[in-house]
């Protein structure tokens, strides 16, 4: 994944793989569960999925650009931004082939008891999303560069230049699949995590 520069910020992107061991990844779950991070989750050249059972999300804006995931070439995607979000029943999973053992599934959980997942500065980087959607103040067909709803960390992402956008006061969405290349945030809380790893991939093993 190409580094990214988001508002001024150059955005770090910890590669989830099989190779450097779960237990590095485990400890970076673990900052970020503390809120100790910024957080920056891309798969080498795959796509992963995203589950939510509800995203409340203020200072919406998305707009089409494109990405270049390693050995993907460049991928046309839609980025959904938040300045601030609320998320409970967040699921991330990703599959891992592994060599001589078959498909593993990674699979971390979070905001599901009763302290949400918390965000600032969310960008998700998708090509498919699903949920019931309710937008409060949407102004459809803005020029990218120029959303008044959202905060300049948001408003002054380079790639935001001047194309076709949407923005929202705030959105809405409930029982969210969504299929993603690229998730980044300025901090991410992560109540009540979980990382598993499980043979097989699918329905039942990933997380729809």
């Amino acid at each position: 994944m190409e580094s990214l520069v988001r508002g001024g910020t150059r955005w770090r992107r910890f590669a989830v793989v099989m190779v450097p061991s779960v237990a590095a990844t485990a400890a970076i779950g673990v900052a970020l569960a503390q809120g100790a991070l910024a957080a920056s989750f891309s798969v080498s050249g795959q796509q992963f999925k995203v589950h939510a059972d509800t995203l409340h999300g203020n200072h919406f804006v998305q707009y089409g650009t494109v990405d270049a995931p390693a050995g993907q070439g460049h991928v046309a995607v839609v980025v959904s931004a938040f300045t601030d979000a609320t998320i409970t029943g967040l699921c991330q999973s990703v599959v891992i082939p592994a060599p001589f053992v078959g498909d593993v599934t990674m699979v971390l959980k979070a905001g599901g008891g009763k302290d949400p997942v918390t965000a600032h500065n969310l960008y998700i980087d998708l090509d498919q999303l699903d949920a019931d959607a309710t937008f409060t103040n949407i102004n459809i067909g803005v020029a990218a560069g120029s959303n008044s709803q959202v905060e300049d960390s948001v408003r002054t992402d380079p790639r935001m230049g001047g194309e076709f956008a949407q923005e929202a006061e705030s959105a809405d969405l409930t029982n969210v699949n969504q299929t993603a290349w690229a998730t980044s945030a300025g901090t991410f809380k992560l109540a009540g995590l979980s990382l598993r790893l499980h043979k097989g991939s699918g329905p039942g093993v990933e997380c729809y």
